[in-house]
């Protein structure tokens, strides 16, 4: 039981004169390690004439190589994705032995393989306190490996506000840490080198997100999501653990990521993970995009199992019933037996697998007192 997302992304640059495009690389097509499946995908580009070639680069992420042969007025990327919506539990895996508390250490081979998302730089004084206050909450002791990543998630989600940061670049750590505020992608690439730092391979992502109106409102004071469906371009980090692979954390949401995260460029560094690259000549450019998401299919599921035109005709029905029970003079009447655990002791063999105990008679006798005058006024009791 899913929903069928379909995502339009237009990015266009339109130039006040004829230029020579150098070679366009793309990084728009979602990444071969995308756990939301992808049942179709589409990548228009204009104008003709062009070449287009399909690569990927060392991490394995698809690229589109565009070659322009004439000089140019416009530039138009559009995609066309439509993923299943289907529910993904971030924590559905299963760690090596050795990996299953922080601290860890990967073995000699595989360190080698993971060696370009493990390259250090010099921290600043913010970074190394930041470091430092993580080794001192642990105090030297072991923690599980999930509440440890779990715990560094949701530190820089903690510390660093959400801000839409229209300028090109990302922030170094030590900007972020001193702003206490960033876009996506400086948090994301500051997890990036806390993470490396605590010992992990990590890597930097930038992906699609889908944030889709949820059926029903959460319980309690939890947090109530989108107003309306919503996609965008996002960053998150992803670290290496073995057994698992390769799992993606939000730093600007503090969760692991989910169905609605679709991965499009994971690399080392954020510079050869941008959406779309290549040299033009000098001009000056008009910028535009364009995003939506639109539910193409949805499945019944528990929280939705009607389509609101089917609810409207089965409420339609039940008014018609009730209309005609009413000019037959149909007086119904219902019978039931309330069932109920104690609220306070529902563990206790009374309530579970013996017949009758010490507390049960007596609250039985409330129960039914209480609901005589609601459901059974002038009954009597036996």
């Amino acid at each position: 039981m899913s929903i069928h997302a379909a995502i339009t992304h237009r990015t266009s640059y339109k130039y006040d004169r004829p230029v020579s495009m150098g070679p366009q690389t793309i990084r728009l097509r979602p990444a071969p390690h995308a756990r939301t499946p992808i049942l179709s995908y589409s990548l228009k580009v204009s104008p003709e004439p062009h070449f287009l070639n399909w690569q990927q680069d060392p991490q394995g992420n698809y690229l589109a190589r565009v070659v322009f042969p004439e000089r140019v007025t416009s530039f138009e990327v559009t995609v066309d994705v439509v993923a299943d919506m289907a529910t993904i539990n971030p924590f559905d895996f299963f760690l090596e032995p050795e990996a299953e508390t922080y601290p860890f250490a990967y073995d000699e081979i595989l360190a080698e393989e993971l060696a370009p998302f493990r390259v250090l730089r010099k921290p600043g004084k913010k970074l190394t306190c930041l470091i430092n206050a993580v080794n001192t909450a642990l105090g030297g002791k072991e923690l599980r490996m999930v509440d440890m990543l779990v715990m560094v998630n949701r530190l820089i989600a903690e510390r660093i506000s959400y801000v839409v940061r229209m300028e090109p670049g990302v922030w170094s750590p030590e900007k972020t840490l001193t702003e206490a505020k960033g876009s996506c992608r400086d948090s994301a690439w500051l997890l990036v080198n806390l993470m490396r730092h605590l010992g992990f391979a990590a890597r930097f992502v930038s992906g699609y997100l889908i944030q889709l109106v949820a059926d029903q409102k959460p319980v309690g004071d939890g947090p109530a999501g989108p107003t309306e469906d919503f996609t965008d371009l996002h960053a998150w980090a992803e670290v290496y653990l073995p057994g698992a692979g390769w799992i993606g954390l939000d730093a600007t949401s503090g969760l692991m990521t989910g169905e609605g995260h679709i991965p499009l460029a994971a690399t080392p560094s954020p510079s050869s993970a941008a959406a779309i690259s290549g040299l033009v000549g000098e001009c000056e450019a008009e910028f535009d995009f364009e995003m939506k998401v639109t539910r193409v299919a949805e499945t019944p599921r528990v929280t939705k199992p009607y389509t609101p035109r089917q609810w409207q005709d089965i409420l339609a029905r039940g008014a018609a019933v009730d209309l005609a029970l009413a000019k037959g003079d149909v007086r119904l009447t219902m019978g039931g037996e309330p069932t109920f655990v104690s609220a306070t002791d529902m563990e206790a063999p009374e309530w579970n697998i013996e017949a009758m105990g010490p507390t049960k008679r007596h609250y039985a006798g409330r129960l039914i007192r209480k609901l005589t005058p609601l459901w059974a006024h002038g009954a009597a009791l036996t």
